[in-house]
């Protein structure tokens, strides 16, 4: 991301930032509880879930299909608090079926600056879905990225 300052003799003055795309939120091994093909699309999500590793309702999320390979970007609606619920919606349910095991991944723009401290916070499940262990990997700058 490119960001200006504005100025009288705009040549000379510009200042220029960087911002880099990193893991923000990561749900691992997730089942699939349901698939709902005639509803608006995306996934829903256990509220507790979304809240154990900061991911928002309606935030872009990426989902990866793990028993067969399927990808797809969508968002997060909030589903039910205790229901241990991942619902695809919409055309996404024709990226899974319930019983599939899936990762869901969110993403933030950091500055450049800030990314040395950055560190995701990652929850895994167990096959009911429940939070075997809620981790936050090592920060960006504890592999000597500066």
């Amino acid at each position: 991301m490119v960001r200006l300052s504005h100025s009288i003799d705009f040549l000379t003055r510009v200042e220029v930032t960087v911002d880099v795309q990193l893991l923000k939120s990561k749900i691992h091994q997730a089942r699939i509880t349901h698939a709902e093909l005639y509803y608006e699309g995306s996934l829903a999500i256990d509220l507790d879930l979304m809240d154990a590793v900061g991911l928002m309702p309606w935030e872009k999320i990426l989902v990866v299909n793990i028993t067969n390979g399927q990808r797809l970007e969508t968002y997060a609606i909030p589903g039910q608090r205790g229901s241990r619920v991942f619902c695809l919606n919409g055309s996404a349910a024709r990226r899974g079926a319930p019983g599939d095991r899936i990762t869901i991944m969110s993403f933030a723009q950091v500055p450049m600056d800030a990314a040395p401290t950055h560190s995701p916070r990652v929850a895994v499940l167990d096959a009911q879905n429940n939070i075997i262990e809620v981790k936050q990997p090592p920060s960006v700058g504890e592999f000597g990225v500066s």
